[in-house]
């Protein structure tokens, strides 16, 4: 069955607008602010070996991951139709603990034809540490562990798993799954019942899907390969350094050789640092996810993401090194922190390349701020990103107070934190200034201020705090990122005991500037 381009587009859209919906269900039933305030979630469709063909416009972290692993996950099951497999574990298809994965298989007539996929970030996943964000030496301290499993097997919930991850929440009945985990499942089965409901109105639907799917990666590459001819054939290298891993090493780098030879993209990690004590460290999967984010920055955007595009990009990073620790390495901030700092490093290498209208560094971080405590006999957690300025571009400037990149969640509201949590926000204002001078400046940071109205552990994992975000053709540099505790200068990374009345602020970094200002290159024309 042959589509036209205009029957494409419409299964194409279908697909994607059913992943965007399993997304809503996800926004509209979950508990918690992180999931239903910031949108920290992400949703996509995939064929029956695993292979990505649609997903919603969520957070590319999370997707890009996903598309690296998903094919190891489902060739390890033997699937029913109303299983659900659930996951966490960063170096079985996972980023950190915290992003939990419920992955569902789509039958249609008796037919596997594809498979439903979530995955959604927890601010307690089992850590001793508040947020289950903390500053740790090995993926033990993380929280909970979850190879991949069934947690529903033919339509029923299996008590054991639902107890291990009741377990997360002490208070909790370890008979109930709780609430968020309960909102992806429901997520998931919503988009089962989009498909089924959508193939049930098409003739000869099995045939159709197959061939839609198909012919979606088929597309997909095509305009991929077009995309690739527009590049000189050639070698580039570009590093830049993570500020450090919060147990003393500093200057981490990250190291790229990009080759673009007969059609392929090659991204070579040989000469990164070694992994690293503390949680900087990162699977492998989240180093494709940033390498697919930044390809599919450069691409038309009417492509579709999915396997057909990814499979012309090939990488290689030696095993142990930052961007692919060993298994039992600390990773929570790999996720977060890392992939942010290997876009500015992939995107540094397409600029030596001569791709053109590539932007100055983004600040570079995301900023995590990990809360929790004990209130009327009662835990509480809550974990947040914080934006920053973009990085500005040959034919605008940077976006001010915006989450760049690999993330693409929004802010918590002050009210939403506030009604939730003991805990008040005092300042939450741009950071004026902040951004990088240039022809065109880049965009400016954001100032935000806790005060803490009861005892609260906190922690704080950040970056460019040190080397500060990168201009392009002479943009200057943004201002770093500071953190403060009453207001005293505290590290990019680290742990404390708050009481109430304490205060925490955040400046985070602005956006590099892109090429000389008018002025500047007066100046030097007289100085000459």
């Amino acid at each position: 069955m042959n589509f036209d381009a205009i029957g494409l587009s419409i299964f194409s859209s279908r697909l994607a607008s059913i992943c965007e919906q399993m997304g809503d269900v996800l926004k509209r039933t979950a508990l918690s602010p992180n999931v239903k305030d910031r949108l920290d979630y992400s949703c996509a469709f995939f064929d029956e070996e695993g292979r990505i063909v649609s997903q919603a416009a969520h957070i590319p972290v999370h997707l890009g991951s996903m598309a690296y692993a998903m094919t190891s996950i489902v060739s390890g099951f033997k699937w029913c139709d109303g299983d659900v497999v659930v996951l966490n574990d960063p170096f079985l298809g996972g980023t950190h603990l915290p992003d939990v994965t419920m992955v569902s298989p789509f039958f249609f007539e008796g037919d596997l034809l594809g498979f439903v996929a979530n995955r959604a970030h927890h601010a307690n996943i089992g850590s001793s540490s508040a947020g289950s964000m903390p500053l740790t030496r090995n993926l033990s301290e993380e929280g909970i562990l979850i190879s991949p499993v069934k947690l529903m097997s033919e339509g029923r919930f299996l008590p054991g798993i639902v107890s291990m991850l009741s377990a997360v929440d002490p208070c909790s009945n370890r008979t109930v799954l709780p609430g968020d985990f309960q909102a992806q499942v429901s997520s998931n089965q919503l988009g089962l019942k989009r498909l089924g409901v959508w193939l049930s109105r098409v003739s000869d639907p099995i045939a159709y899907f197959e061939s839609g799917l198909q012919q979606i990666n088929q597309y997909g590459g095509a305009i991929m390969r077009d995309s690739l001819k527009a590049l000189p054939d050639g070698v580039a290298q570009f590093h830049d350094v993570m500020d450090g891993d919060g147990f003393g090493v500093e200057r981490v780098k990250i190291q790229l050789e990009l080759s673009v030879i007969n059609n392929m993209l090659t991204f070579d990690f040989t000469g990164t640092d070694r992994q690293v004590e503390g949680n900087i460290n990162c699977p492998i999967s989240v180093c494709a996810a940033a390498v697919y984010y930044s390809v599919c920055c450069i691409l038309p955007d009417y492509i579709p993401h999915c396997h057909g595009v990814f499979r012309c990009i090939h990488i290689v990073a030696p095993e142990g090194c930052l961007v692919n620790a060993y298994p039992g390495a600390a990773v929570s901030s790999g996720n977060v922190e890392t992939s942010m700092r290997l876009v500015d490093v992939v995107l540094g290498c397409l600029s030596k390349l001569g791709v053109n209208h590539i932007p100055a560094a983004s600040h570079g971080t995301m900023n995590n701020v990990a809360v929790g405590g004990i209130v009327e006999n009662k835990r509480w957690d809550y974990y947040e990103t914080i934006g920053g300025g973009g990085g500005a571009g040959s034919n605008y400037p940077g976006l001010s107070a915006s989450q760049c990149h690999m993330t693409n969640t929004l802010n918590t509201p002050v009210e939403s934190v506030e009604l939730h949590y003991p805990l008040r926000i005092n300042e939450y204002s741009l950071r004026s200034g902040s951004g990088g001078k240039g022809a065109k400046s880049g965009g400016d940071g954001i100032v935000r201020s806790y005060e803490f109205l009861e005892k609260t552990d906190v922690t704080v994992l950040s970056e460019r705090r040190i080397i500060a975000p990168w201009g392009v053709l002479g943009g200057g540099k943004a201002e770093k990122g500071l953190n403060l505790f009453n207001n005293k200068e505290i590290s990019g990374k680290c742990a404390l005991t708050a009481s109430g009345g304490d205060l925490l602020t955040i400046l985070s970094p602005g956006g590099g500037g892109w090429g000389q200002e008018i002025n500047s290159i007066a100046e030097s024309c007289e100085t000459e």
